[in-house]
């Protein structure tokens, strides 16, 4: 399901804030002597080590969900571009064969971007199916009656199954790629619990502050698991790639010619 990001994100805060801050209050009621400091010589010696192994956790994380988002946005890209390019030049045909090929790429091009909710996850739906064995069919047919025709029916060939591939790729890695395993998650939970421990039991007299301070990190963790969830999954979410390439293609055949 995919959940709008400003209420994913106010969520986050709001359970792991809300939950902190709870938590907080049973420590700080059940173990009042941790407001005294005596300990935190050592949570000061430990909390640094586990934020910087945090840090460095979310940031590979980052960096490799982004480079799995451009790979599914240049796979959409390579899809459109394809498109494009047999879009083109379409004029070197007859006006019967330019009009059939017209119509047939039109078809793909909408029945994909019509597709688009179901092929985030990795699911067809026949209309595109059939729309892309039409659009094979149309060239199929296609008779050059000169070197150019020849020659930009074989281009046209090659941008078709470089289309197709791409269509293939980006269905497979919608459906393959369903996020960090169980076993990453674990270790990231562990590493917020962590961290949000430290600070729930660092001492200090000053409530309003100490309160002030868990909330900020709270925030904080919610903040950078929002990151990695709207990062997890390359087809869903704000920062996944979008059907704008065949909507652009959409665009290029229905202008006047």
């Amino acid at each position: 399901m995919n959940f709008p990001p400003v209420l994913l994100l106010a969520g986050l805060i709001v359970v792991i804030g809300g939950g902190t801050a709870v938590v907080q209050v049973i420590v700080r009621h059940s173990f009042p002597r941790l407001r005294q400091g005596k300990h935190n010589e050592v949570a000061q010696f430990l909390f640094p080590v586990v934020a910087v192994v945090y840090g460095f956790l979310i940031g590979f994380m980052v960096l490799v969900l982004w480079g799995q988002v451009n790979s599914a946005d240049q796979t959409t890209r390579a899809e459109g571009a394809a498109a494009v390019q047999l879009a083109r030049g379409l004029n070197v045909f007859s006006k019967a064969e330019s009009a059939r090929i017209r119509q047939s790429l039109l078809e793909y091009a909408r029945a994909a971007a019509a597709e688009w909710p179901r092929a985030v996850v990795g699911r067809t739906t026949p209309e595109a199916e059939n729309a892309l064995n039409r659009l094979h069919r149309t060239y199929a047919g296609v008779k050059p009656h000169n070197d150019s025709q020849r020659a930009f029916l074989t281009g046209s060939l090659a941008s078709l199954r470089e289309l197709t591939g791409a269509r293939t790729v980006r269905l497979l890695q919608a459906r393959t790629n369903t996020g960090p395993p169980l076993s990453l998650w674990m270790v990231i939970f562990l590493n917020t619990g962590l961290v949000l421990g430290f600070s729930v039991i660092f001492g200090s007299e000053q409530t309003r502050m100490h309160y002030g301070m868990v909330g900020a990190v709270s925030a904080l963790v919610a903040a950078n698991l929002f990151l990695v969830t709207e990062l997890a999954y390359p087809y869903l979410g704000e920062l996944s790639s979008s059907p704008e390439p065949l909507n652009a293609v959409i665009q290029v055949l229905s202008s006047p010619q």
